[in-house]
């Protein structure tokens, strides 16, 4: 990833991951996902989005959106 990708969230779980990219990709905003979790141990570690910097207000609003 280049300089303008931001990290926008954290997950522990990967499902809640895959959902908020596609929630982010049905409301136009390109994002990848970053495994940080430890392979032998999946609770250490979490899964971060990672968005454009010129997306990353609108997704952080969506992402908290969709939390509650």
């Amino acid at each position: 990833m280049d300089s303008n990708w931001v990290k926008v969230y954290s997950f522990s779980k990967m499902h809640l991951a895959l959902i908020a990219k596609e929630v982010l990709a049905d409301n136009d905003i390109e994002s990848n996902i970053l495994n940080k979790q430890d392979s032998s141990y999946v609770v250490i570690g979490d899964i971060e989005i990672y968005v454009q910097s010129e997306d990353f207000d609108k997704a952080l609003e969506i992402l908290k959106t969709i939390e509650n």
